[in-house]
């Protein structure tokens, strides 16, 4: 065991030298404060006045990100942060190096995203300009040459106020990748949205499906808010996820020490702000389906879901997303709700019709710079490395899944 723990503590200081070297080389003047040491009050105020909401840049969700985060060896995370005249935080973003990012060593920073599937930055809505201008000012203080904005939402507030500031100083985003996702539009009537996408042949078969199930016991959707129902919740939840195909490769949140720790963190510190909740979906006293919601502002965000594969046949995660979808458009703080999803996800897709852009940017920090061309070749190449070895993963799965 003692050998074990020491080969681990190796690793972590070979990848925290390595990020050391590789990160942007901050001056004193420009150094980068741990996302840490930023004030959650000061860090919470901004959230509630950002130009577009974030749920997974809220300080309680970020925190406890940053907080287990080396138990998965990611490493915690900087804060670019603009300060406005009266010395309120106006704009946030968590960042890490381009290195602790892609393990490419060249001097960028790239919006931190661990556990997220979006990195939109924090802009108050009434400084969103002076809060863009100070956070790529403080990028370039800091040593870097270009800041890369993974998942960043393409046709949002933020992004606007990013291409405007931009342009005023001759420099323009590249976005290195983009697709479309799920999205939801909570103002409108659920059965009306749900006969629109669906139909009525696939309802039928659905509440087909559904008395099927409560063959098993009454059917129940449960809404979990309060701090102590969320706690309960989030552990049926985790026995779920961990007892499908998640759990069978290793990547589901209960089976990691880091991943369950931030994920209690998480929902526990954002239910105390009414900004998590978790559902779940019952057959009798058998919990068959359950995810988590974040909220902020008036949007909600579908992190995860999880669902009992023995009763695969009668589809108990399209139940739950159906009650799930009545509930939120029956909600009138909830404008929008945000999949965060693969853009191709076959469940999903075909429920919640509406669609965001999303995609990779990549804001150069200075005019005609050689340095932001060779990080644009180097992500390139990483990605196209990344896409045959995905290809070949696909191949060998097909083949194996043959000979069985």
């Amino acid at each position: 065991m003692t050998e074990i723990a020491e080969s681990a503590g190796v690793r972590r200081a070979s990848i925290e030298d390595a990020d050391r070297i590789f990160a942007p080389a901050a001056t004193a003047a420009g150094a980068l404060t741990p996302l840490v040491d930023v004030a959650a009050p000061a860090w919470r105020a901004l959230s509630e006045r950002a130009i577009e909401p974030n749920g997974y840049y809220l300080p309680e969700w970020e925190l406890a990100v940053n907080a287990s985060a080396r138990c998965r060896g990611r490493g915690s995370a900087a804060a670019l942060s603009a300060w406005g005249d009266t010395s309120q935080l106006i704009g946030l973003m968590p960042v890490v190096s381009l290195w602790r990012a892609c393990k490419i060593p060249l001097p960028a920073l790239v919006s931190a995203d661990p556990y997220g599937s979006l990195s939109t930055p924090l802009l108050d809505r009434d400084l969103g300009a002076e809060a863009a201008a100070g956070l790529l000012q403080q990028a370039r203080r800091s040593g870097a040459h270009a800041l890369i904005l993974r998942d960043m939402s393409l046709d949002g507030a933020a992004m606007k106020v990013f291409a405007d500031i931009l342009r005023r100083d001759g420099l323009q985003p590249l976005v290195l990748q983009s697709h479309v996702r799920a999205c939801l539009d909570a103002t409108r009537d659920a059965d009306e949205l749900l006969q629109e996408a669906l139909g009525s042949k696939k309802l039928k078969e659905l509440r087909r499906q559904r008395n099927r199930l409560a063959e098993h016991g009454p059917i129940r959707f449960d809404v979990a808010r309060e701090c102590k129902d969320v706690a309960a919740a989030l552990e049926t939840f985790l026995k779920l996820e961990a007892s499908g195909w998640k759990g069978q490769r290793g990547t589901a949140l209960g089976q990691h020490a880091g991943d369950a720790a931030f994920i209690r963190r998480a929902t526990e510190g954002l239910a105390e702000t009414g900004q998590c909740q978790i559902v779940t979906l019952r057959a009798g006293d058998t919990p068959v389906a359950s995810a988590i919601v974040l909220r902020h502002q008036d949007r909600a965000f579908y992190f995860k879901l999880g669902v009992d594969e023995r009763f695969a046949k009668l589809s108990p995660g399209v139940q739950l997303t159906l009650d799930l979808t009545r509930q939120l458009c029956a909600d009138p703080s909830i404008g929008l709700v945000d999949s965060t999803a693969n853009p191709d996800h076959p469940m999903i897709n075909p429920i919640w019709r509406g669609r965001l852009a999303i995609g990779d940017v990549l804001i150069p920090l200075r005019r005609r710079d050689p340095v932001v061309a060779l990080i644009h070749a180097a992500l390139g190449l990483r990605k196209a490395l990344r896409e045959l070895a995905r290809h070949l993963v696909q191949l060998i799965r097909k083949h194996r899944e043959k000979s069985s």
